[in-house]
């Protein structure tokens, strides 16, 4: 009877292809022994093996501070969150949270910025402390933390950090129609031991905690096109479904493009999002962004001895095109676990309208040079890579180019059941508040709302089967 309620009739379940069980096509990887991702894809040519490896070895590689004999992989900071790419995407999947409110942030960011509007940068940076919250640095009274002295801001030649970020988890229950009910919690960022001045009062905040990073490749080889078709701003179906494409900048072409990568997809490739983590997160200059991620005001961070080539940057270009090489072919775990419990629960996802945001399948374009082995794949990420209200719950108060505060990208669905498999997280949505997937799909609000609604109308043993379906992608 409450299937019946719940679900649309209207909302057809398409025939499961057999193409289903291979996520990322012919690029699809195994799950066995262990559970990767960031394992090569199945498809790579075997030439290009041994360079995918190479960006593998630079993502794990340690950067350390300036100068140095080691002039490679020097000029870390001067602030920082992390030393390398995949400290924070352990094993390619996402980053964990602190255990306790004791425990400052690590894996994950804090992004900040002023009330405004920068078409250039999407946000309009703080003078003292920018957009990114830099948590580590190469001083060395930070390095040595407990084991020397502290000494007054003014009185340390070397830049401090920006701030020790803790998160403190604030609980709500959601009560199902049938009277079950579940705990959920939500962060609030607290800042300790500020190294540039008092934050403004009107600072913007917004937790992001790391994605993962597998089938990256794939989702940038759709062509836009596809993803435009499926964009409605207007709502022009009525459907209560209105995604968008966000414009951002080309930091590269200097012009405006469609946004498809980020939490508020706010970076237009997969080149852009590497060199600005380098930049940002490790505080590598590179040919994208070649600065220091030291704001004007931040005097020692700017003076700081760097790791600079002769072209003035640390990071090359042959091994930011390394890196972008190891990110671009990630493989896509295959389908697992596909009961008849997960393939009623498949039919839920789609009836519920789950579908109308996750969008299964895609077959992405064809591709030059060595991305070759990317295109023309049957690919089934469930994602539209497209921009929603998710509602009130969700708002973090925080505009990003035409991304407001509520508006999400939808992330892909692929693998997540194995995350826990991949690096011990099982941790959803921007700011890692959902502790598995029922907890977020209960946060879903805004354009989600009916989905939400439908899913929570089903009962228990149902609810079950539509998360057992999403555990298997």
């Amino acid at each position: 009877m409450l299937i019946v309620a719940a679900c649309s009739r209207d909302i057809p379940v398409p025939d499961r292809a057999d193409s289903e069980a291979y996520p990322g096509g012919r690029a699809s990887v195994s799950y066995l022994p262990f559970a990767s991702f960031e394992l090569p894809a199945a498809n790579i040519p075997h030439e290009q093996r041994p360079y995918f490896h190479a960006g593998k070895a630079l993502a794990n590689q340690p950067w350390i501070k300036a100068p140095s004999a080691t002039d490679a992989r020097d000029g870390l900071g001067p602030l920082y969150n992390a030393r390398t790419c995949l400290g924070c995407h352990s094993n390619g999947g996402r980053g964990p949270l602190p255990g306790s409110a004791a425990e400052p942030v690590f894996s994950a960011i804090v992004r900040v910025s002023l009330p405004g509007k920068n078409d250039r940068l999407g946000v309009v940076p703080d003078a003292s402390y920018g957009d990114q919250i830099q948590g580590q640095s190469i001083a060395l009274t930070h390095q040595l933390r407990g084991k020397v002295a502290p000494t007054k801001p003014a009185d340390n030649p070397e830049a401090p950090p920006e701030s020790r970020v803790f998160i403190d988890w604030l609980k709500r229950t959601y009560t199902y129609p049938d009277g079950e009910s579940r705990v959920l919690r939500y962060p609030r960022i607290r800042f300790e031991e500020l190294g540039y001045g008092p934050l403004p009062s009107n600072l913007l905040t917004s937790l992001r905690m790391a994605p993962a990073i597998h089938g990256l490749g794939l989702l940038e080889a759709i062509d836009q096109s596809v993803l435009d078709n499926l964009s409605d701003p207007q709502d022009s179906n009525g459907d209560g479904i209105s995604g968008r494409v966000n414009r951002v900048w080309d930091f590269e072409r200097e012009a405006p493009a469609a946004g498809r990568f980020g939490w508020k997809a706010n970076r237009a490739n997969l080149r852009i999002v590497s060199a600005s983590a380098f930049q940002g997160d490790v505080g590598i200059s590179n040919p994208i962004f070649n600065t220091q991620p030291c704001t004007g005001l931040q005097h020692k961070c700017q003076h700081a001895s760097t790791g600079n080539n002769s072209d003035g940057v640390e990071l090359p270009e042959d091994l930011l095109a390394l890196t972008v090489g190891f990110v671009r072919g990630i493989g896509v775990p295959l389908q697992r676990k596909l009961t008849r419990r997960a393939l009623e629960g498949r039919a839920l996802f789609h009836r519920t309208g789950c579908a109308s945001c996750h969008h299964p399948g895609y077959v992405t374009a064809s591709q030059p040079g060595e991305s070759a082995y990317l295109g023309d794949q049957e690919i089934w990420p469930y994602t539209d890579l497209l921009l929603h209200d998710m509602g009130e719950g969700l708002d973090d108060g925080r505009p990003d180019y035409l991304a407001s505060g509520s508006e999400w990208r939808t992330p892909p669905l692929w693998g997540v059941g194995l995350s826990k498999n991949v690096n011990g997280v099982t941790n959803l949505l921007h700011d890692g508040r959902a502790r598995n997937i029922e907890e977020a799909i209960l946060w879903h609000g805004g354009e989600a709302v009916r989905a939400r609604e439908h899913f929570a109308q089903l009962i228990a043993s149902r609810r079950d089967a539509l998360i057992a379906f999403v555990e298997s992608l």
